[in-house]
């Protein structure tokens, strides 16, 4: 980037909750199944059917809010956010505009070594929208299909400030968000199967210039790595527009994966030509101190929180134990195998990285099948420790 330039990011994170039926009625949100298998008359928006708020789905934005340091707002409500597209069959989407279920929030990520922090400006929970699926995709033979089964699937949009200046922050930032959201049990976060979507929110400024300039929205970015590239790309373009004289439209833009480039989608749409409003079919979320503190108990020792604690207990480096706990379960795998005691700690703080992960990679499995449990583990281990066996074989 020339060096007369910054760049602005802000983004918009879309994490399908883990709950079993929709967000306002009993279908299921199982991943895969045929195409419009899995709607009923409240998620096509016919005549009369009334929604019903998924307790479950409220009860993890709760959780998602309190995990990243946020306040869960005693009264929420939902709102109607008015667009027409052919996979929106109601013609508006049920979300939270004026009063969202959380506040503010603030989550902590590291890059290169050094701890950042990203402060959110708000989560709030909305429903998914159907998939269109248009002649230029493979399955669609030359017509423009739409698939409902997504359509009330139960998701929290958490938006963060526009505090990122690069892509590489945005995706150490992404990363991390990904971690926490599956370490608490909020989400898969399978960013394949559009569970966890990024939109990037990018505009330049003179470097050292409060002025925000004119923002463009990026969509269709199913990796961490395409968000990357999307971001690097229009930050690029942009410059590369001002430069020539030109000036930057307000818009949304796809990623093309292909062209590793952005294209023009619409113009982008203001708060205003949504028509936000109250949902008079539901009401507001009221929640008291047990309901919010009962969460709270429930929730797991943080991912970071745990990494510090782990690197103090048995003397890990920043790098084991951060790949450690890369997830819940392998944290669990490890800790279980550490209670040995320390020396047989030091040995699994090697081996797991290196040969439970490579064997894990090589082989395509996951924790859950690997046949080598916690307890045989420390069993090969102290083998190892005490001279019967060498580490190459373990």
């Amino acid at each position: 980037m020339p060096p007369a330039y910054e760049a602005v990011i802000g983004l918009e994170i879309h994490c399908q909750l883990a709950t079993r039926s929709k967000l306002f009625c009993a279908c299921s949100t199982r991943f895969g199944a045929p195409p419009n298998t899995q709607v009923c008359p409240v998620c096509l928006g016919h005549p009369g059917a009334l929604p019903v708020a998924n307790s479950r789905a409220i009860d993890l934005a709760i959780g998602m809010t309190l995990a990243a340091a946020g306040d869960p707002r005693r009264r929420s409500e939902f709102a109607r956010k008015s667009y027409f597209y052919p996979d929106l069959p109601k013609g508006y989407q049920i979300s939270q505009f004026d009063a969202p279920i959380c506040d503010g929030g603030r989550v902590e990520f590291d890059l290169h070594g050094r701890a950042r922090a990203a402060d959110l400006e708000r989560i709030h929970i909305e429903e998914d929208a159907g998939k269109s699926i248009h002649g230029t995709d493979a399955d669609a033979g030359g017509d423009s299909l739409i698939d409902l089964n997504r359509c009330g699937v139960p998701l929290i949009e958490i938006v963060t400030k526009p505090v990122f200046s690069t892509a590489e922050e945005v995706k150490a930032f992404l990363v991390e968000l990904r971690r926490l959201v599956r370490w608490i049990g909020v989400s898969d976060a399978n960013m394949d199967e559009g569970s966890l979507r990024c939109d990037a929110n990018v505009s330049i400024r003179p470097r050292g210039s409060d002025t925000l300039g004119t923002k463009v929205e990026l969509k269709n970015m199913n990796s961490v790595r395409f968000v990357g590239k999307a971001i690097d790309y229009e930050i690029e373009r942009q410059i590369a527009e001002i430069a020539g004289g030109g000036r930057i439209v307000q818009q949304t833009r796809l990623f093309d994966e292909g062209g590793g480039r952005t294209r023009p989608m619409r113009s982008k749409e203001e708060a205003h030509d949504y028509r936000y409003f109250p949902d008079p079919d539901l009401p507001p979320i009221f929640l008291d101190e047990d309901r919010i503190e009962r969460i709270r108990a429930a929730l797991p020792e943080l991912p970071r929180d745990r990494a510090e604690r782990l690197a103090a207990a048995w003397d890990l480096s920043i790098d084991e134990s951060a790949v450690i706990t890369s997830t819940r379960e392998l944290a669990d795998y490890f800790e279980t195998i550490a209670a040995a005691g320390p020396e047989i700690a030091r040995r699994a703080a090697k081996w797991v990285p290196n040969e439970l992960l490579g064997a894990l990679r090589s082989g395509g499995g996951t924790l859950e099948t690997f046949p080598v449990r916690p307890a045989a583990a420390t069993e090969l281990l102290a083998m190892v420790e005490d001279g019967t066996i060498s580490g190459k074989i373990a």
